[in-house]
């Protein structure tokens, strides 16, 4: 599994990572501007990602903002929605219209900080990612 980890703060990214490195691969970017760039870099080399965990509020450019622009690179190539990377949104901010506009723009899940790792662990195997 490639994973993506996009988290502007040290520790939550650092506990990400951690925890998803068994799994396989895990590359990380420091705002939703990285995100992008990555996500067409890994996308141009024929390197895609599996999973990108991406948090909301970020320097430059904030999640949402990001998603949207993923799922419309995704878009541009004729991925089918849904059949696009797996993006699990994660934030400290329990706002429910934050979490509504994420679904809307395509995010598959949305995880609140502290991440529960038995959460993020089932959303990876209802995914298919994990055995």
């Amino acid at each position: 599994m490639r994973t993506l980890i996009v988290e502007d703060d040290f520790t939550s990214r650092f506990l990400l990572q951690s925890f998803l490195a068994p799994y396989g691969e895990c590359h990380s970017a420091l705002n939703g501007r990285e995100a992008v760039d990555a996500f067409r870099l890994a996308k141009e080399n024929g390197a895609r990602f599996d999973l990108i965990c991406m948090d909301i509020m970020m320097p430059e450019m904030d999640g949402q903002e990001a998603l949207g622009h993923i799922r419309a690179l995704e878009e541009s190539d004729g991925t089918p929605p849904g059949a696009g990377v797996k993006i699990i949104m994660v934030t400290a901010v329990p706002d429910m219209k934050v979490m509504a506009a994420s679904f809307k723009l395509g995010c598959d899940a949305y995880l609140r900080k502290p991440v529960d790792t038995g959460e993020l662990m089932r959303y990876l195997k209802s995914f298919g990612l994990v055995s």
